[in-house]
């Protein structure tokens, strides 16, 4: 018996997508074959860590790439890399940023809080968070007026369904950002899909979550310009010591990478519409439910369930099945942020069959 054995419950069913406090996703057996080595093995480490820059650069077609311990540290080391660059000096000084620019733009609205606040992880690089606009809307103009101060080192946007307000003018945004001379941070962590497609539209550095849908150990990926991803890479002797990647990290993102490149497209969006679609059809059935699909938020390529409930038929709030859903055995657990508007929403990604099978048993039980 192993530790995770002892200590953990692993046969929790997650319908709630990559969430951090479930330990984010699985990790399929190659890749857990290669971290498995590299933990029983040593290894040049600046070679790994060049093997994997060099997956990313591809991946993504970014001038360079390379990978930090999370994407929350990719955060704070894309923020640092923007006011020192790889001056050994100035990596050297942070967090005091003195004579340097060190004032971050972002949308009031784009603030996440994903465990953290993020404008936490921007200060831990020494800079200074300044909102644009409020949480309600971000006008470009607005965007444009804050940037124009002398001190500001980069905008930082971010790409997720935790955003509020009305979605931003990502193009014009990146537009005013290279009139004003300032370089552009996306923070994307859940859109290894749409890595490509951000550096496209402007990304100076991006940072995504490996252990998403990637399927990685616990990574961030830095996608972006040559002289910041330096910078970024830079600050392993700075503030970034304690952020760096580890070999089995490295391993495990270089494997995963490989079998991205290999997967079939179309044969794994298919598969997903099928999962949400039986899923649907045999939950739209219960008393007191309507059943539908709905495309994620942010453009990722798949659907997820939602299930909209009716109290006074079906006996039960949708917080009160999401609650009776996760105290069960096995747990399983639901996207349950819009449980107040009576609706749960189900990411199907991660499960398998058997599991689906035990996710539909358990609400028909509950709602029958």
């Amino acid at each position: 018996m192993t530790q995770f054995d002892k200590t953990a419950d692993h046969r929790i069913i997650n319908a709630r997508g990559p969430f951090t406090p479930l330990g984010v996703s699985r990790s399929p057996e190659p890749v857990a074959l290669a971290v498995a080595q590299a933990l029983q093995n040593f290894a040049d480490i600046s070679a790994l860590q060049e093997a994997a820059d060099t997956a990313l650069r591809e991946y993504a077609g970014s001038e360079a790439g390379t990978v930090v311990h999370c994407a929350a540290a990719g955060i704070t080391l894309a923020v640092a890399a923007a006011m020192t660059g790889s001056d050994p000096a100035r990596v050297a000084a942070l967090p005091s940023t003195a004579g340097l620019r060190n004032r971050v733009v972002l949308p009031a609205g784009h603030a996440v809080n994903y465990g953290h606040p993020l404008e936490q992880a921007i200060r831990l690089a020494g800079a200074t968070p300044v909102f644009a606009g409020d949480a309600a809307n971000c006008p470009t103009s607005e965007i444009a007026r804050e940037i124009a101060h002398p001190d500001v080192c980069c905008l930082l946007l971010v790409v997720s369904r935790l955003t509020e307000g009305a979605p931003i003018d990502l193009d014009a945004a990146v537009a005013a950002a290279r009139d004003a001379g300032v370089s552009v941070v996306i923070d994307g962590a859940a859109q290894i899909f749409r890595a490509r497609q951000l550096i496209a539209a402007g990304a100076d550095l991006l940072i995504v979550s490996g252990q998403k849908y990637l399927g990685s150990p616990t990574a961030g990926l830095v996608f972006g310009r040559t002289d910041l991803v330096a910078g970024v890479r830079a600050q392993d002797k700075g503030i970034g010591r304690g952020m760096k990647a580890s070999k089995e990290a490295l391993c495990g993102v270089i494997e995963a990478f490989e079998r991205w490149k290999v997967r079939n497209e179309r044969s794994w969006a298919d598969d997903q519409a099928d999962k949400v679609s039986r899923l649907i059809e045999r939950l739209g059935r219960l008393a007191g439910v309507v059943a539908t699909s709905e495309p994620d938020t942010t453009g990722a390529p798949f659907h997820r369930a939602c299930l909209k409930i009716d109290p006074s038929r079906a006996r039960r709030t949708a917080a009160e099945v999401a609650n009776e859903l996760r105290a069960g055995s096995p747990p399983i657990w639901v996207m349950d942020h819009r449980a107040a508007n009576d609706e749960i929403l189900l990411e199907l990604v991660p499960l398998r069959p058997d599991e689906l099978d035990v996710l539909s048993e358990r609400l028909s039980e509950i709602l029958s």
